[in-house]
């Protein structure tokens, strides 16, 4: 939150980054383009983790992640 990232009205979409990064997930999916899946603040969370000894975050929306069958 004190990086600005996010404003504090949408605190909750910090929580969801700072909780991945804290348990070291390698994935976060999300439909939140505006404050999650958002290429600009993907590179913002990424480099406050980094600031903050955590790993880096792959954040991806469902339809990047969809496993497809290619026999169908």
């Amino acid at each position: 939150m004190t990086e600005g990232i996010v404003s504090h009205k949408f605190r909750n979409n910090c929580l969801h980054i700072a909780l991945a990064a804290f348990y070291n997930i390698d994935l976060l999916v999300s439909w939140n383009f505006i404050h999650i899946v958002n290429f600009d603040k993907i590179i913002k969370f990424n480099s406050v983790n980094l600031k903050n000894g955590y790993k880096t975050l792959q954040i991806y929306s469902p339809r990047e992640v969809v496993f497809q069958d290619d026999k169908e």
